[in-house]
Order: C-alpha cells, then sequence, then structure tokens
C-alpha cells in the first residue's frame, strides 16, 4: 500500500496523537482490504455516538483528550437518549449519564450534533453523484450509494471516526466503479399499478430483496421511473436489515442506474428474480403478530427518520382527528425545527402525536409502559423492535398506521394487494 507523504505525516503523529491513532485504524482497514492506496473524501457520517458499552465511551473521550478534530464535514448519528425531550428517557441515570458523555464527545470532535440516522435529508449533507465519503449507519450507507450515487464502504464505529479525523479512506470495496456493478436483477414488472403507487409496497420489497441478495449488488426491475426518495429510504433500510446490502439500483430511479445495462455494466447478471405480490403479502404478513381488528398500544413511525414529506402525510391522515393510542414519530432535531418554525408541530403534537428526535424507539426504551402491540411503517422497526424492546409488532403503510391509530386498533387498506 502507497501513502502519500501527507499520509505518512499523520501516521507518524507530525499531525497529533489522536491522529496518528486514526490513521492506524485506517491503514490497518486498508490493509485487511488489501487497498493499494488511500483515497481522501468530501464528507463523513459517524455512529460511534450510540452508548453501547463503555469501550465506545472510552474510545470517543480518548480521541477528545489527544485533541483529535474531524478534517471533513462530519455528521452524527443517533445517539442513545433524546438531549431535547429528556423526559421521555426510561433508562436509569448511569445510563442516560453515560450516553450523554459520549454524543457530546463527538460533537467536540467537531461532528455536527445532527443526531440524526436520515442525514441525506439536510441539505447541506447530501454529496453528488461519484463523490468519495465515509458513511456509517446501515440505511444512511444504502441511501448515500444508492440514492445520491456517492460512494462509500460499510463503516462502523471507530473506522468511521478515524475516516472523519484523517480525511481518508481505502482505495477498495464500493468506492470502486467495477465494484458496484449490479449482480442480481429483482423484476417487479408484474406487479400491479395499484401495489407499486402504495407506500407499503417498498419496504415489504426492500426486505425480500435484502433477504435473496445477502453481500451481492441488486438492481430492481419494474418500479416507476423517478421513484420519491422515501420510497427508495424504505427500499434500502428494510435490505440493509434483512441482509447486508450496502447499495441498490433500481432502473430509471437511481443515479447509477438510467437503465438495466447500465447498472450490470454490460454484464450478465449472476440471476434473475421474479417478485409476485403474493411473496410479498407473505413477507408482510411474516413481520407483524396481528392483524385488522387488533387493539393497540401506541404507534411508532419514522424509522429511518421521518422526512418533510413524511411528517405532512402524518398531518393529512389524522385530517383533524385525535389519536387513541400514543403515536411516536422519530424523525430529526433539524427536520424537527423546520416543523415548528412553520407552525405545523403544534398541531400534530394537540391530535396525540409525540415527537422523538436524537435516537430512535426501536434502540432505547422510550414508549412508555407500552408491552404490547404496537404498529409500524417501518421494516426495519418490525424487524428489531421485539428483540430490542420487547414489543408485538403489527405492520402497514404510514397512513394505515395513522388511521390505527385514531381508531385503536389495527387497520389496513388490503385491496392494494389483489
Amino acid at each position: 500500500m502507497q501513502l502519500t507523504d501527507a499520509e505518512q505525516a499523520m501516521l507518524a503523529g507530525e499531525e497529533g496523537p489522536a491522529t496518528a491513532l486514526a490513521m492506524r485504524i485506517v491503514t490497518g482497514v486498508a490493509k485487511a482490504m488489501q487497498a493499494p492506496r488511500l483515497l481522501e473524501i468530501t464528507n463523513a457520517h459517524v455512529d460511534a455516538c450510540v452508548y453501547y458499552g463503555q469501550a465506545g465511551l472510552d474510545f470517543g473521550e480518548r480521541l477528545v483528550e489527544l485533541g483529535g478534530q474531524v478534517r471533513v464535514p462530519t455528521t452524527l448519528n443517533i445517539g442513545l437518549v433524546d438531549l431535547l425531550h429528556p423526559e421521555l428517557s426510561q433508562l436509569d441515570e448511569a445510563t442516560t449519564d453515560a450516553a450523554r458523555r459520549q454524543m457530546h464527545a463527538y460533537a467536540a470532535l467537531g461532528g455536527r450534533p445532527t443526531f440524526t440516522c436520515a442525514p441525506y435529508q439536510l441539505p447541506f449533507a447530501r454529496p453528488g453523484v461519484g463523490e468519495q465519503v465515509a458513511w456509517a449507519e446501515s440505511n444512511a450507507i444504502v441511501f448515500v450509494n444508492s440514492v445520491l450515487g456517492a460512494r462509500t464502504n460499510r463503516y462502523g464505529d471507530f473506522i468511521d471516526i478515524s475516516a472523519a479525523i484523517t480525511g481518508r479512506v481505502p482505495d477498495a470495496g464500493l468506492h470502486r466503479t467495477e465494484e458496484r456493478r449490479a449482480r442480481v436483477v429483482f423484476d417487479v414488472t408484474d406487479l400491479s399499478e395499484e401495489l407499486l403507487a402504495s407506500d407499503v409496497l417498498y419496504p415489504v420489497l426492500g426486505l425480500v430483496v435484502g433477504s435473496e441478495t445477502g453481500e451481492e449488488i441488486p438492481v430492481i426491475v419494474g418500479l416507476p421511473a423517478g421513484t420519491h426518495e422515501d420510497r427508495l429510504k424504505a427500499i434500502g433500510a428494510a435490505a440493509a436489515s434483512s441482509g447486508a446490502v450496502a447499495l441498490f439500483h433500481a432502473v430509471g430511479s437511481t443515479p447509477e442506474a438510467p437503465t438495466l445495462e447500465a447498472a450490470l455494466q454490460g454484464d450478465t447478471p449472476s440471476r434473475t428474480i421474479t417478485v409476485d405480490g403474493a411473496r410479498l403479502r407473505a413477507t408482510r404478513d411474516a413481520l407483524g403478530t396481528a392483524g385488522p381488528g387488533a387493539p393497540l398500544q401506541a404507534v411508532c413511525v419514522g424509522t429511518p427518520h421521518a422526512s418533510q414529506d413524511e411528517l405532512a402525510r402524518i398531518a393529512a391522515a389524522l385530517g383533524g382527528d385525535h389519536v387513541r393510542v400514543p403515536v411516536y414519530v422519530n424523525t430529526g432535531r433539524d427536520t424537527l425545527a423546520a416543523l415548528e418554525e412553520r407552525g405545523e408541530a403544534q398541531p400534530l403534537r394537540d391530535a396525540g402525536v409525540t415527537f422523538v428526535t436524537d435516537t430512535c424507539t426501536y434502540v432505547t426504551p422510550l414508549v412508555r409502559e407500552v408491552r404490547g402491540l404496537v404498529m409500524t411503517s417501518s421494516a426495519k422497526w418490525a424487524y428489531y423492535a421485539p428483540g430490542n424492546v420487547g414489543v408485538e409488532v403489527a405492520f402497514g403503510g404510514l397512513e394505515e398506521c395513522i388511521r390505527s391509530a385514531v381508531l385503536g386498533e389495527v387497520w389496513r387498506d388490503d385491496g392494494v394487494w389483489h
């Protein structure tokens, strides 16, 4: 592996001990990946600010103690606590304190305290096609690779902040054009127009893609051209949950797939999988333990964090009604601030909506006294919440979730599946 003079200087400690430590980590990963060199990056998204135990806190605070600072614009992922709404937390005092310290440590390193799993919703954090970046958090990785067309590998804790401090990543994996070639084709051309027009399809399709493709690069054929990025977000988040997908192509919607041939880079696919309505409905049904009419304890939406468009859809679905069960909406603090400025947040609160920022309801116990059935529109939430926070799950589209919250029981519009 060849290092530049500047990179050698960082490794030798000429830019301080924190940079030297970060460079040892980056070069160690590069050697493991057999990268011939390092690449300069333009920005980073760091997931290491989530507190999972003492080691993570020690690492972040050690970098601060050593004088570490990021050298590229860096956004921060969710933490374990909602710093804006501390009254929601059900964690013990010691854990809460450690979680806050870890979030503050990464801000002290120069990370922007966005504390969102959806940095791509922020205008200042959207890299362009072909930009080399270092992003962590599974759904963010898929989105930045697939929808924005920038380039990152799946970077985890410690590697992500090390890349941000050095401004370097290994020249390997999805940073290289040839490694971004689609290999598995998912054909949805036989799906009905009604199903393709329904938001409930997209997270369910993502689960199928993830479970079938594993670590390969999938391409989807048959989706409407110019599919909305919230729907692409749902595909990617689900595919990264049920599989190890870090990049997918959607013909006519993602920048590297204007055509199927372009996504395949002129090669032939390893296999083609036809996805029909019956397969999708079975996948949807397997996500939950209850169907229409089952009494609800709560609704949790916004995983990944709800966008401005999704918040508008929640308001429209409520239509002035008040919910019978609590509705928790996970969203970014910047997104919520914009909603507040427009005067649109308080009417939602008045209707029974609780906003959760800086974290997510499947990561930390925020859903107060809920031990029964919770409905969600997120395949990722449905996939992880039973094990993480000990609830049962019902799954449906966003409008189905809000309608169910108003009724106090699971409601679905199953007509689209016929």
